[in-house]
């Protein structure tokens, strides 16, 4: 039986009486947070993991994240690689043409910081947030698609902190992964009566 099916069911044999009560800034960004379609920006090496993210050992649908050729179709850009002077218009362009709100995720260091290129050329952009606003930064030389993933469940995170109201930001309930149940900050026994 399919979650649908079974909501019905759920929502009455629930003490709410059927009602469920959310605000429209929090289905708004689990419905952004969970369909994040991609535009693929792979210039240099790290495309080739961009690229083996989309493999399906790593199944990146899972996500909700879709690798898109159209900028027009998408609201995530995945800048992997080294992107020069005569490059950077093209790739704003194509950064202005996405729909809003739009986000960026810079991978790699050449992404993040013109890499070993940028001491030896003199056409390497230090970094891709010299011309774009990057919301996730993936560090590595070329960086693995699970950091990638990571970088798209961060991504989710910044997004329900959003609001469709301008003036109004929402707080992230951020969690660190932990085994078992020990609070940082304290020791385990810190705290109780003896």
């Amino acid at each position: 039986m399919a979650l649908v099916d079974r909501l019905g069911q759920t929502l009455d044999s629930g003490s709410g009486g059927g009602i469920i009560l959310t605000s429209v800034d929090a289905l708004a960004n689990w419905s952004r947070g969970k369909s994040l379609w991609a535009m693929p920006m792979g210039t240099a090496c790290c495309a080739m993991e961009l690229i083996a993210a989309s493999f399906n050992k790593f199944d990146f649908d899972r996500h909700g994240t879709f690798p898109r050729p159209d900028p027009r179709h998408t609201d995530v850009m995945v800048v992997a690689g080294t992107i020069t002077r005569k490059m950077a218009p093209a790739v704003k362009r194509l950064y202005e043409q996405m729909a809003d709100p739009k986000w960026v995720i810079a991978m790699g260091n050449c992404a993040i910081s013109g890499g070993i290129f940028y001491y030896d050329t003199y056409s390497v952009v230090r970094g891709v947030d010299e011309f774009l606003p990057v919301d996730v930064y993936i560090a590595g030389c070329p960086p693995r698609p699970e950091s990638l993933q990571d970088g798209v469940l961060r991504l989710r995170e910044i997004i329900a902190t959003g609001s469709i109201s301008p003036d109004r930001v929402r707080e992230a309930v951020l969690t660190l992964p932990s085994s078992g149940a020990v609070s940082f900050g304290k020791r385990p026994g810190e705290g109780e009566a003896r």
